[in-house]
Order: structure tokens, then C-alpha cells, then sequence
């Protein structure tokens, strides 16, 4: 009897966790691939020297809750905005769009950006651009934000997907060769986002 009660214990655990279960997977998948990326001198933005030492990126917990379908309010007709950078380089970019959303029960708004080449009339990226702070910044993870890459979403689609679980340091972190843009203030966020990437602890 104690048998059957524990499969059947074994078995509701399991169904009602394959979804989570199968989430976490994916992002522990993502962060391997990013420390496979970090390990490999052909790919790594590390330097040659702290390659040698490197063990592995830092992420919070993953927590599904901070995958969020944003709605998206498209701005077509915004200018061309001139984001600073870490260097003397000057970034281009559109605004697309502003998502809307909940974490927390708190309302919330982001502004996603496509970068420019300017006066070429494209953008020169396969992903939208969507730079953040918040509260855990020069605590827990990197002191002028963080961003992730999001998808351009279907023809005709009102949301977009934001998952901040994949959200990543700027490569200038690690290496003073790259230059990155500031995160806009319109994309401070009011609440810690603990999810995602840490910042970055050298192992030597």
C-alpha cells in the first residue's frame, strides 16, 4: 500500500513539474552554452590572460516568474537616438517599441531599442535590444545594468517575450576592448530582478 501511494506521490510530482522542469532545462542550456562561449579563446571576450583562469559565469536561481509576455506598444515613427558608450563611441539606435508588464504584481515598462547603421537605413542586428537596471545593480550584479536579446516578434503579434532569467553583463565587463552603450534612464526598473547573470568575479 505504501508502495502504490508513493507512485502515485512520484507520479503528480512529476506531471506537475515537467513544465517547470523542462523551463529550467532550457536556461541551464543557455548558461552552458555561455560558459562553453567564455572557455574558448576563439569566442571568449575575456582576455588571454583571465581565460587561463576562468571557472564559470555566476546566474541567480532561475525563477520562471521573470519570464514575462510583455505587451508591446510599437513606436514606428520614433528618431534616432544617440546612446554613449564606455569608449569615445557613439551607439545608434531606434526605439521599437515600449513592452508593458507585471512582475511582482508591480507594473512595469521597458523601452526595446534596434541599433542602426546610420545612414545605411538598416539595423544591423538579428535581435532587438533591451538594456536594464535595477535594484540589484553594484550589489549583485553589474553596476550599469545588464542587458538580453529579444526576438522580433511575429507579423501582427501584440506581446513580446522577455525573459530576464537570460539576462547578461556587457562585454565591456571583461574587456576594456569593447565598447558598450550606457543603459537610458527610462529603462531604470524600481524592483530587483533576481534572476539572470551575476556580476563577474575574476577566479585569480
Amino acid at each position: 500500500m505504501k508502495y502504490k501511494f508513493y507512485m502515485v506521490f512520484i507520479c503528480c510530482l512529476f506531471f506537475n513539474c515537467t513544465t517547470d522542469v523542462s523551463y529550467k532545462v532550457k536556461i541551464k542550456e543557455f548558461q552552458h552554452a555561455l560558459n562553453l562561449q567564455f572557455s574558448n579563446p576563439m569566442s571568449s571576450p575575456l582576455n588571454k590572460e583571465d581565460i587561463r583562469t576562468f571557472e564559470f559565469l555566476e546566474f541567480f536561481d532561475i525563477n520562471e516568474d521573470y519570464k514575462v509576455n510583455a505587451k508591446l506598444e510599437l513606436t514606428p515613427d520614433s528618431p534616432i537616438i544617440e546612446m554613449k558608450t564606455n569608449t569615445e563611441r557613439i551607439a545608434y539606435f531606434r526605439k521599437y517599441g515600449i513592452a508593458k508588464f507585471k512582475i511582482n504584481n508591480k507594473d512595469l515598462s521597458l523601452s526595446i531599442y534596434k541599433e542602426e547603421a546610420l545612414g545605411k537605413g538598416f539595423d544591423i542586428s538579428d535581435n532587438l535590444f533591451l538594456p536594464f537596471k535595477d535594484w540589484t545593480n553594484e550589489v549583485t550584479t553589474y553596476g550599469a545594468g545588464r542587458y538580453i536579446n529579444v526576438g522580433y516578434p511575429d507579423l501582427g503579434e501584440s506581446t513580446i517575450e522577455i525573459d530576464f532569467n537570460k539576462a547578461y553583463n556587457p562585454y565591456c565587463v571583461y574587456n576594456n576592448d569593447f565598447s558598450c552603450p550606457f543603459t537610458p534612464s527610462e529603462n531604470d526598473l524600481p524592483i530587483e530582478i533576481l534572476v539572470g547573470m551575476k556580476t563577474y568575479r575574476k577566479s585569480h
